[in-house]
């Protein structure tokens, strides 16, 4: 079984505070990151923007799909 086979399969039985969970990981994984890489954060705010509306957008995109 393929990795993501096996990741979807999993997900399922998640529930919402599990997911949050997830994201709370997440997100200290990458203020981690960008604390032993600083060079990470040193682009101006809108690239930031721009990749978020990206990223949200697609997954706008499959959610009401």
């Amino acid at each position: 079984m393929c990795l993501f086979s096996w990741v979807d399969s999993k997900i399922k039985k998640m529930r919402w505070f599990d997911i949050s969970l997830t994201k709370l990981s997440v997100m200290s994984v990458t203020l981690l990151l960008v604390k032993f890489f600083p060079v990470l954060v040193s682009l101006e705010w809108y690239w930031y923007l721009i990749v978020t509306l990206i990223t949200a957008t697609i997954i706008w995109f499959r959610i009401l799909k």
